[in-house]
């Protein structure tokens, strides 16, 4: 759940180039959504489907919002995880050293997973490398002015798996601007593509989905997300009660954010049950989140 904000001539945009929007099924998960909505911070989308959700005003910001109460560290690469003699447990990354924590789980893609695994827990490790992901291009683009499009929801059309108009969602403000996620057969057999080469390759293909002449785009851009979705092991959580190591993510158990909320809960109570409940106040027990 990610938006890239462009800065253009037309003025700033925000483009939900990750997952653009999610739909609400389960029960508990609906309640979750409910409440979220009840504090503005998401919406429901029709243009999506009768269970689609947005996050308001970009999807991004529902995550912001619902990290806000806690201890943070945004945009750092971590390399890898060190167990202590006692037990504790220490972050390495490219700020340093960080820790000590009582407990680690990560939330990331298996191929990343597997390496914090590797060492501590092979058969964490192991279902980790039997799971895979599925590679997504995501083409960005901002144009001087509304196209004639005659749907603002495409799918399924040529490479596009999915592309959206930003004037199909609420709140999304002009300039024009439209993502384009290409489907996965599509993304994997141009992984290796830099993303100046992809973006035309994703413009075209949007102009020949609506049935357009050649329309220049002002700002263009595309993002690999390398590992994009997962159809899951058929796992909730995995969680190494000795070694107060875990793992939770959409590649549990399916490849949507409802699943990665389920897996999230999931953990959560896992964890609880160790340590007999862990809250964001505690100065006993410590958690990091990868």
């Amino acid at each position: 759940m990610s938006t890239r904000h462009m800065r253009t001539r037309f003025g700033e945009v925000g483009i939900d180039h990750g997952a653009p929007y999610f739909d609400a099924v389960g029960r508990d998960f609906r309640a979750a959504v409910a409440a979220w909505r009840r504090d503005g911070l998401v919406a429901p989308w029709r243009e999506g489907g009768p269970q689609a959700w947005l996050g308001i005003p970009d999807m991004a910001s529902l995550i912001t919002r619902l990290a806000a109460p806690h201890d943070v560290t945004w945009r750092t690469f971590v390399n890898g995880i060190v167990r202590g003699a006692h037990g504790d447990w220490h972050i390495s990354s490219d700020r340093g050293l960080h820790g000590p924590f009582d407990a680690v789980v990560t939330a990331v893609p298996p191929e990343q997973a597997v390496p914090f695994f590797a060492l501590h827990d092979l058969e964490m490790a192991r279902r980790a490398s039997a799971a895979s992901s599925s590679a997504c291009w995501a083409g960005l683009f901002v144009f001087e002015r509304a196209l004639p499009a005659v749907s603002l929801v495409l799918r399924d059309t040529g490479p596009i798996a999915l592309a959206i108009c930003n004037r199909a969602k609420p709140l999304r403000t002009k300039p024009e601007s439209w993502l384009v996620q290409a489907d996965s057969e599509w993304s994997e057999s141009h992984l290796q593509r830099e993303s100046e080469d992809i973006a035309p390759l994703l413009l075209s293909a949007l102009q020949d989905a609506l049935g357009l002449p050649v329309v220049p785009a002002h700002e263009v851009a595309a993002h690999r997300w390398r590992y994009a979705s997962s159809a899951g092991i058929g796992k909730a959580a995995l969680w190494n009660a000795d070694l107060k190591l875990g793992a939770c993510g959409d590649w549990l158990t399916g490849p949507h954010a409802e699943c990665a909320w389920t897996s999230g809960r999931a953990l959560g109570r896992l964890v609880n049950s160790t340590f007999g409940g862990i809250s964001a106040s505690s100065e006993k027990d410590s958690l990091c989140v990868l």
